[in-house]
């Protein structure tokens, strides 16, 4: 048994294709032979549970490095392959029109998206790494030869009799001289691949050096989990468990606030866990993981046709057997079915949080600081999420107690409080408004986190009669009354003048409070435009007015000061003391003001 031939195929060479269009990443060639290999041991396993092979005393899949030699070698106890089946799988590439498509779509930045999916070459990607491979494989048809077959990626092929004695195949791949394949003759280097890309296939696979020595006592380990928990059904995994599985998969050793099972029969079959992980003030570099499986095969992370974009906070696993995925594996082909399957997690989300407030809203309320970024996301991302979780979302008060929209209208009414709901976008910048609101036990929610200037005129677009107004923008008229005392206006003149070049406008209010001396608002259009020139880069000047509090010693002394420079000193003084809690002192202005300070200091030392 010789035999000597061309592949079918209508181009001389694959490779030039297979590097240029197949995969992006090298390293997926491994996943592609190990797939291969379970996918033996999977047609193995049917054809001896029919009686028509003996069962071995357990499957499993070896991969194997050898340094001297500068080969990889991946072997499996699957169905094998007999003289025919070789031609027919190995050298038959199902490649029908590649020349034109290939010239038709050379020069097309998503051209890979277009080849992709219409040819089977998974077996292929060998050759991104490999200078020649060769194949030893035997039929679990006791009666077949063993077969072996040699080919450089080129036309040519070989295949003769092969030595392989039990049913099974071995790939061997002589790597290339190429320098990014010279961490592949390295364990650790294959062990990171298939902990990528393998770590959750049904057979167990066991990595090993040939030629090195061994520690007689170490017990052989497979590198990856076999029965992931998202395959067993919610009922039977535990709190431990889920615990467990995360620090397995993220290597995050802090504990998730909670998870979602996922489990989904129709249209499409999916399982998989969700977890809410806790999250950080640092939006900017806010990203989840949630990974892509089909068949426990690893594609992708964070495919955006699949996951809900305002998902992608959150950290998980999805497996989709029926996804329709290209031959990379890394694209999807039909978009029908993930709209279906982010449709689907969208709901079994939106369900999860509204549960989770029905069953223990003081527990949900714990959760609300870390979660409220990703279900305000999701709501100006998706009406639909909206309308699913809308009764659950929650504001956070100025004396940290929670309360949903209607709760909190039904609060500052009683207390005689205006219809318009204030809000503290900064706790500390505005800590003093907040204290005057709390001397008179009136309260504001807390909406400090960059999407709530969005979500705030998202929510008034939503909820009639709702209007938010920042705390520092509205605390004259909540706090204080117009004076028109005589004497004051001559203060508020004084101030005009000498803050003339400030952009400034001056106001006289009387506030509740007498320990203040004055406060500086800001317009609300302005206030929110601010927030998204921090979102967006953008430069908006702003317009502050300074509220003279008539109520205050200092500010009703000022108009009988007699020295001009005292006057203009303890003015000054006020203004950028207001600025300054304002959180809005300019860096002149600073300096100015720790000079003033210092001066000050050292008259009293003296």
């Amino acid at each position: 048994m010789n035999e000597k031939g061309n592949i079918s195929i209508n181009t001389e060479n694959i490779l030039p294709i297979i590097k240029k269009w197949l995969y992006s990443d090298k390293d997926i060639f491994l996943r592609e032979v190990v797939s291969n290999a379970i996918d033996a041991i999977t047609k193995h396993k049917k054809v001896a549970s029919l009686g028509e092979s003996e069962k071995p005393e357990k499957y499993r899949v070896d991969v194997k490095v050898n340094k001297k030699e500068k080969t990889i070698t991946v072997s499996d106890n699957g169905i094998g392959m007999t003289f025919d089946e070789v031609k027919q799988y190995i050298n038959q590439i199902a490649f029908s029109g590649a020349i034109d498509f290939f010239e038709k779509y050379k020069d097309k930045t998503d051209a890979q998206d277009q080849i992709i999916g219409h040819f089977g070459l998974g077996f292929y990607s060998v050759f991104m790494v490999s200078e020649f491979v060769e194949i030893q494989t035997k039929s679990y048809i006791e009666s077949e030869q063993a077969v072996y077959w040699k080919s450089d990626g080129t036309s040519g092929y070989e295949m003769s009799e092969g030595k392989r004695t039990i049913h099974g195949t071995d790939i061997i791949m002589h790597l290339n001289s190429d320098k990014e394949n010279k961490d592949l003759l390295n364990v650790w280097k294959l062990r990171e691949i298939l902990e990528k890309y393998c770590k959750f296939l049904p057979v167990e696979i066991y990595l090993s050096e040939e030629g090195a020595k061994k520690d007689e006592k170490q017990e052989e380990k497979p590198v990856n989990n076999t029965s992931p928990l998202w395959l067993k059904d919610a009922k039977d995994c535990t709190d431990e468990e889920y615990k467990e599985f995360y620090r397995e998969v993220f290597h995050d050793f802090k504990e998730p606030l909670f998870w979602i099972h996922l489990k989904m029969d129709y249209p499409v079959n999916l399982r998989g866990i969700l977890y809410f992980p806790k999250l950080t003030k640092e939006y900017n570099t806010l990203e989840g993981k949630i990974q892509l499986y089909c068949n426990q095969v690893y594609v992708a992370d964070n495919i955006k046709e699949v996951i809900p974009e305002f998902l992608l906070l959150l950290k998980g696993v999805i497996d989709c057997p029926d996804l329709p995925l290209n031959v990379s594996r890394s694209f999807l082909q039909n978009d029908g079915y993930a709209g279906k399957i982010a449709g689907h997690i969208s709901k079994k989300v939106s369900d999860k949080l509204k549960q989770l407030y029905k069953d223990d809203a003081e527990q949900y309320y714990k959760y609300w600081d870390d979660i409220n970024i990703f279900v305000k996301y999701g709501c100006l991302k998706e009406d639909k999420f909206y309308d699913k979780v809308k009764d659950s979302i929650v504001y956070k008060d100025i004396y940290d107690k929670y309360h949903t929209l209607e709760q909190f209208k039904k609060d500052i009414e009683d207390k005689k409080q205006k219809d318009k709901i204030y809000y503290v976008s900064d706790l500390q910048k505005q800590a003093q408004y907040i204290n005057m609101f709390k001397e008179q036990e009136l309260n504001a929610v807390i909406l400090d986190n960059i999407l709530d200037s969005h979500f705030i005129s998202f929510i008034e677009s939503k909820v009639q009669g709702t209007s938010f107004i920042s705390i520092d923008s509205g605390i004259k008229d909540v706090l204080g009354e117009d004076d028109k005392s005589e004497g004051f206006e001559d203060v508020k003149k004084y101030f005009e003048e000498l803050l003339s070049d400030k952009n400034i406008t001056v106001e006289l209010k009387a506030l509740k409070t007498a320990d203040v001396s004055a406060v500086v608002t800001t317009n609300e259009y302005e206030t929110r435009m601010k927030s998204m020139q921090t979102m967006y880069g953008m430069d908006i000047p702003s317009t502050n007015t300074l509220v003279l509090n008539t109520h205050n010693h200092v500010v009703k002394k000022l108009a009988s000061i007699e020295n001009e420079q005292k006057k203009k000193d303890v003015a000054l003084y006020i203004y950028q003391l207001a600025m300054l809690t304002a959180g809005k002192l300019e860096k002149e202005d600073m300096t100015d003001f720790l000079r003033r300070n210092n001066e000050m200091l050292n008259k009293t030392a003296d």
